[in-house]
C-alpha cells in the first residue's frame, strides 16, 4: 500500500503539520513497515524553505499554482494506491485556497479529504470550493458529529460519503507527580493553555479570572505555552502576548503566570499535559469545529474548562468537562475554585476524561485510516474521460433570471456587482445586441415566455442607437444619454451579428420589418470596417441573412468581400509556426475561424477552406494543452515566443471556441468537434484553470472571468449572455 499526503509538515510549527506527522507514524505502526509506504507532498509558506525528512518527496510554494499542477504530475507518475489531503482553507494558496483544486481535479488515484475546518456561514469562494474538495473525495473525515450537520446541512454533502474519526492523541507514559517533577513544579496546582496564541484564544479571560482563585490558592500556577501564530506574528508581531503580559503585571499575577514562548516537542508536551491540573481553553468563538489541543487534554485526563464552541460542546458531555460562557471571567473563576477546593470532584473528572482519551490513541486512528485508505482504493477506478461527458441532462436548467434581473424598460444594464445590477455604468449597445440573439436563441430552442417579453426592449435600443448613417452609439448612462458620438466597430459588427440572427428566427413580423430597416441602413458601412473582429461579426449577421435568402447574390459578394480582407491579414501576419490572423491572441479569437467557417458555406472556395483548419488547429492546440479548455488571458495576450497570458479569461471567448466547434461539426460531422465544443462550454461548470465553476445555481448568472487570485464574482451581462449563448448551442447539438 502506498500512500501519499497533502499536508504542511514537520519542521514547519503548524498543528496540521504535527497532525500530519502523527498519522503517519499511526499508520505505520498500525500496518507492516514492509507493507505500508507513506509520503508527503509539504505545502510551503511565504517563500520559507524548511530541511523536510527524507518523506517528503514534493514541495509546493504556497502561492504558486503552476506548483500544484506540477505535485499532480509527480503523484500520477509515482503509482500512489491514495492520496490523503489535511485540508485547512488557509495554508493553500489562491483566494481561500481555491489551487489545491487544480491539483487533486488532476490525480488519477482515489482522495480522502480531513477537513480540520468547517465554516457554518462560508463565503462565496468558501463554500465553493469545500464543495468542489467534497465532489472530488471517495470520503471525507471529520473529528465531529456536529461537522457532519454542517456539511449536510450548509453543503449538501451526502453524509454517507462522511466519516467520523476523532483527533488522535498520544500515549502517556508520566504519572503526574512524575511530570510535575520534571517541570520543577511538584508542589503546584497546574492550569494549562498551550497552542498558538493569538486573539481568539481569548487567554486574556483566564487571566482576568486568576486574581479571585490565587486568594484561596496561592499555590496555583497558569502555563501558557506556546508560541504566536505565525501568521499572527507576521501581521500583528508579539502585540496579543506582549498584551497579556502587561494584563498579568496590571493585576499583580506575575508569581501565578508563567509564558512558555516556545513551540514544543511531543515529548515535552506529554509532560505538560500529564502535569497539569485543570485544562482550559478559553475561545472566544463558537465556530471552531475541531481543536487538537483540546483532544489532547483529555486524552491526558486533564480536568477541562472551556467556554462552548462547537468542538468543546460535543467533547465535554457527560461529565468529561465544564463549560463556562464566552470571554466570562468571573464565572470562570467560580468553576476554577469549585474544582481545586474539591479534590475529589477534580479526581473523578479527571477520571472520565481519561477513560473517554482512550478511544482517542493515535493507535486507534491508525486502524480507522488504514482501514479507510484500503476501502477506497479497493472501490475506486479512475476514468480518463468521465469529467468530459456530457449530456443534455448534466445541463443545468435553462433560465433567463439574471438577464431579467439587469434589464429595465430601457435595455440590459451591462455591468453588475455581484449578481446586483449597477446602474452607475449604464448601458452599451455590446450587451443590448447580445441581449436581442440570446432572446431570439432562446425562444427558437424553448419557446421561452420570457424570451419573447425582452426582444422588444433590445430591439428598442437598438433603434434608439441607430445613426442616420446606420452606423450606432454604444454607451449610453442611466439617465438615457449618449456618451460617444459613433461607437466601436466591434459593437457595429455584433449589432449586425444579432439583427442577421433576426431574419431566421424573429418570431413575429414587426420585429423583422424593424430588424431589416436596421441591417441594410447599417449595410452601406460594411465595407469600410478594419476591425477583424467587426469583420467577422458582420460575416456572421451575412451568414445568418443569408440562411433566410440564400440567393441575393449582392449580400453573398459583400461576404467574400469581408472574407478577403481576413485572408489578407492571416497571409501578412502568419508564418510556418504562427498560422494566424495577427501577430497576437487577443480577445474572442475564435470568432475568426468561425466567421470563416460560416462564410465557406456561401463562398465555395476551397483555398479559404484549407485555411480556416489550419487556424482552428492552431488555435485549438493553444488553447487546450492541458487537456481542458484554457483560453488565452487579457493580462498580457500571447505573441508568438512569449509567455501565453494565463488569467483574465473571459467568457467571450469561450462563447466562440463553442460556437466555432459546433460550426465544424456541422460542416464535417466529425464527432470530435462536438466532444471539444462539449468540453469548451465545460469551463462555465469548473473544468477550467482553477477548477471551480463560473456559472451560479443561486442567481442563474455567470461570475465576469478567471483571473489569478480566484473567480471575479461580478456578473454582468457580457458574461452571462455568453454562457447562455453557450448553453443553448450545447442544447441544440446534444439533443
Amino acid at each position: 500500500m502506498k500512500i501519499v499526503y497533502i499536508s504542511t509538515y514537520a519542521p514547519r510549527e503548524c498543528g496540521i503539520a504535527t497532525f500530519t506527522n502523527d498519522l503517519l507514524n499511526a499508520v505505520l505502526v498500525t500496518g507492516s513497515a514492509d507493507l505500508i509506504s507513506q509520503d508527503v507532498v509539504a505545502i510551503t509558506d511565504q517563500k520559507e524553505s524548511y530541511l523536510y525528512p527524507d518523506e517528503v518527496k514534493f514541495s509546493i510554494q504556497q502561492d504558486n499554482q503552476h506548483d500544484y499542477i506540477q505535485a499532480a504530475n509527480f503523484i500520477n507518475s509515482e503509482q500512489y494506491d491514495c492520496c490523503v489531503l489535511e485540508h485547512e482553507f488557509g495554508i493553500f494558496g489562491g483566494v481561500s485556497g481555491l489551487y489545491i483544486l487544480s491539483l487533486i481535479k488532476q490525480i488519477h488515484i482515489p482522495l480522502i479529504v480531513n477537513f480540520h475546518t468547517i465554516l457554518e456561514k462560508p463565503s462565496t469562494d468558501e463554500k465553493a470550493i469545500l464543495i468542489e474538495i467534497a465532489k472530488r473525495a471517495s470520503k471525507i473525515v471529520v473529528m465531529t458529529q456536529h461537522a457532519i450537520g454542517i456539511l449536510s446541512r450548509v453543503y449538501q454533502i451526502p453524509v454517507e460519503k462522511i466519516v467520523c474519526i476523532p483527533h488522535g492523541v498520544p500515549t502517556y507514559s508520566k504519572s503526574q507527580q512524575q511530570a510535575k517533577a520534571d517541570l520543577q513544579l511538584a508542589h503546584k496546582k497546574i492550569i494549562l493553555t498551550f497552542g498558538f496564541i493569538g486573539r481568539n484564544k481569548g487567554i486574556e479571560t483566564v487571566i482576568k479570572a486568576l486574581p479571585a482563585v490565587v486568594r484561596s490558592n496561592p499555590e496555583v500556577v497558569y502555563l501558557i505555552v506556546g508560541k504566536t501564530h505565525p501568521n499572527v506574528l507576521r501581521h500583528s508581531g508579539e502585540e496579543y502576548r506582549e498584551f497579556l503580559q502587561q494584563l498579568t503585571e496590571d493585576l499583580k499575577l506575575t508569581d501565578y503566570v508563567q509564558f512558555v514562548n516556545d513551540f514544543v516537542d511531543i515529548d515535552l508536551l506529554s509532560t505538560y499535559l500529564s502535569a497539569c491540573d485543570i485544562y482550559v481553553t478559553p475561545y472566544i468563538n463558537e465556530a471552531q469545529i475541531t481543536s487538537g489541543t483540546l483532544s489532547y487534554a483529555i486524552g491526558a485526563g486533564a480536568a477541562v474548562l472551556s467556554t462552548p464552541y462547537w468542538h468543546a460542546v460535543e467533547l465535554l458531555g457527560e461529565g468529561r468537562g465544564v463549560l463556562f460562557p464566552f470571554k466570562d471571567a468571573i464565572t470562570l473563576g467560580v468553576e476554577l475554585k469549585k474544582l481545586l477546593n474539591s479534590p475529589a470532584e477534580l479526581i473523578d473528572q479527571r477520571a472520565r476524561a481519561l477513560e473517554f482519551g482512550k478511544n482517542m490513541t493515535w493507535t486507534k486512528l491508525g486502524e480507522n485510516y488504514l482501514s479507510l485508505i484500503r476501502e477506497a482504493s479497493l472501490n475506486y477506478s479512475f476514468d480518463s474521460t468521465k469529467h468530459l461527458e456530457l449530456a443534455i441532462a448534466d445541463l443545468p436548467p435553462f433560465s433567463l433570471a439574471h438577464i431579467r434581473r439587469l434589464t429595465n424598460q430601457v435595455g440590459i444594464i451591462q455591468h453588475a456587482t455581484y449578481s446586483i445590477p449597477n446602474y452607475k455604468e449604464g448601458y452599451c449597445l455590446d450587451d443590448n445586441a447580445r441581449a436581442l440573439l440570446i432572446s431570439l436563441m432562446a425562444y427558437e430552442e424553448f419557446e421561452d415566455a420570457h424570451a419573447l417579453e425582452l426582444m422588444p426592449t433590445y430591439l428598442a435600443y437598438i433603434h434608439y442607437a441607430q445613426r442616420p448613417d446606420g452606423l450606432f452609439h454604444n454607451f449610453m448612462n442611466y439617465g438615457n444619454e449618449f456618451l460617444d458620438d459613433i461607437g466601436s466597430e466591434d459593437s457595429f459588427g455584433r449589432t449586425i451579428w444579432a439583427l442577421g440572427y433576426l431574419f431566421k428566427a424573429s418570431p413575429l413580423t414587426s420585429y423583422y420589418q424593424l430588424g431589416q430597416e436596421m441591417f441594410f441602413r447599417a449595410s452601406t458601412n460594411f465595407e469600410n470596417l478594419r476591425s477583424i473582429r467587426a469583420i467577422a461579426y458582420v460575416i456572421m449577421g451575412i451568414s445568418h441573412y443569408l440562411e433566410h435568402q440564400p440567393n441575393d447574390e449582392n449580400m453573398i459578394e459583400r461576404m467574400r468581400v469581408l472574407s478577403n480582407k481576413l485572408v489578407h491579414e492571416y497571409k501578412v501576419s502568419s508564418n510556418s509556426n504562427w498560422e494566424w490572423f495577427e501577430p497576437v491572441l487577443a480577445y474572442d479569437n475564435a470568432i475568426l475561424p468561425l466567421s470563416l467557417l460560416q462564410a465557406s458555406k456561401f463562398l465555395n472556395d476551397e483555398e479559404l477552406n484549407f485555411m480556416v483548419l489550419k487556424t482552428m488547429r492552431f488555435l485549438e492546440e493553444i488553447i487546450f494543452q492541458n487537456g481542458y479548455l484554457s483560453i488565452v488571458g487579457n493580462q498580457d495576450w500571447y505573441r508568438q515566443n512569449q509567455l501565453i497570458s494565463k488569467f483574465g479569461q473571459q467568457p467571450i471567448d469561450v462563447t466562440a471556441t463553442v460556437l466555432m466547434f459546433y460550426e465544424a461539426y456541422k460542416l464535417t460531422n466529425d464527432a470530435q468537434y462536438l466532444e471539444k465544443m462539449t468540453r469548451s462550454f465545460q469551463w462555465f461548470l469548473g473544468e477550467n484553470d482553477l477548477k471551480l465553476a463560473l456559472y451560479d445555481a443561486e442567481t442563474k448568472g455567470s461570475c465576469d472571468g478567471l483571473e489569478s487570485y480566484g473567480i471575479n464574482r461580478n456578473q454582468g451581462a457580457e458574461s452571462t449572455i455568453c454562457y447562455l449563448i453557450s448553453y443553448l448551442t450545447v442544447h441544440k447539438a446534444l439533443k
